[in-house]
């Protein structure tokens, strides 16, 4: 059994209820916590997106979400009828106000702490949060939660940190990379950091070179719009990846406090070799998955998966060389 952790009861909106991120990641995540007594029984989730959906239909989704994505000896119908029940939706035009925010209002209890996922794309996020704020939902209890990637370049990235701020502290924002609540990624924490006898070894005198792989099972999944403007550059080299190589070759934090691990994590990125223009073919190489199989099913092409009969250049495998210029790991190639 997890641990428990004590939690205050909560609603939480889920922006992009209907979408891959929810169903196929949040749902099950959440029923997990629900399940492991972590999720106080009177808190609800409440889904809102486009469709017009009520309780019922997207309980019936989430349902069938849960069937699909959670490991069936997981499943216990008790707890799955009881989560589902903690389910309600409101159908909302995310970019436009209107009354369909003043239901929204109405569902969410004034005491309880309100959290705000927004699990769409990105170009939503400024939108939403000035929607938040001009129908007074954001209270000094309110948490906002940002999946990545949070824009496509540093300019809209901090156009929209600054379009969060103008309805959010930075206290009370939370972007998420999802990728660090996995086990694995967790574990080199306690690896690097409980494990003493691993600091000496933890360097360019023992360690040669060190290679980051991240290989998926999956193709688009329903993502062909998202996918095909992002690329595995954005969706995971900058964000996953080099959530990674910080971990692997950061100094040992003062503290395992937040900031104090972002402040080595950030040390680490600051210390990565550019890489020039000309340099680009010789460290860097882009791909693009053709028809084959897995575990033995065939499976399609990326243009097949794509769905479009327009060719597409965006790159579905990348893979670079990296050199973090510090005493640990001079001449490590990464």
């Amino acid at each position: 059994m997890a641990k428990i952790i004590p939690v205050a009861t909560f609603d939480c909106v889920v922006f992009g209820a209907t979408g891959d991120l929810t169903l196929r990641k949040l749902l099950p995540a959440l029923y997990y916590r629900f399940r492991d007594g972590q999720m106080p029984p009177d808190s609800r989730v409440i889904g809102a997106a486009r469709s017009g959906l009520n309780d019922e239909k997207f309980r019936q989704i989430a349902h069938d979400a849960l069937k699909a994505h959670v490991i069936a000896t997981d499943l216990d119908p008790e707890s799955v009828r009881r989560f589902c029940s903690q389910l309600f939706y409101v159908s909302i035009d995310a970019t436009r106000p209107g009354d369909h925010w003043s239901a929204l209002a109405g569902l969410l209890d004034p005491e309880r702490v309100r959290v705000f996922y927004l699990a769409t794309s990105p170009d939503l996020y400024g939108p939403i949060c000035r929607n938040i704020g001009a129908a007074q939902l954001a209270t000094d209890k309110s948490r906002v939660v940002l999946e990545k990637p949070i824009g496509h370049d540093l300019l809209s990235a901090r156009a929209i940190n600054d379009q969060v701020g103008e309805v959010f502290t930075e206290e009370q924002t939370f972007r998420i990379d999802h990728f660090l609540g996995k086990e694995t990624v967790q574990n080199l924490l306690a690896l690097r950091f409980a494990n003493t006898i691993f600091e000496r070894l933890w360097s360019a005198d023992v360690i040669d070179h060190v290679q980051i792989t991240v290989a998926e099972t999956v193709g688009l999944e329903g993502r062909a719009g998202y996918y095909d403007r992002a690329g595995a550059l954005r969706d995971m080299l900058q964000n996953h990846l080099l959530q990674l190589l910080c971990l692997i070759a950061m100094e040992p934090p003062v503290s395992l406090h937040a900031d104090r691990v972002r402040d080595e994590k950030l040390k680490v990125l600051r210390a990565l070799r550019p890489i020039a223009q000309h340099e680009a073919a010789t460290l860097t190489v882009r791909g693009q998955y053709t028809q084959g199989a897995i575990n033995g099913k065939p499976v399609p092409g990326y243009l097949a998966d794509l769905g479009s009969d327009d060719p597409s250049r965006t790159e579905t495998f990348v893979a670079l060389k990296a050199d973090v210029l510090t005493w640990r790991w001079a001449n490590v190639p990464f």
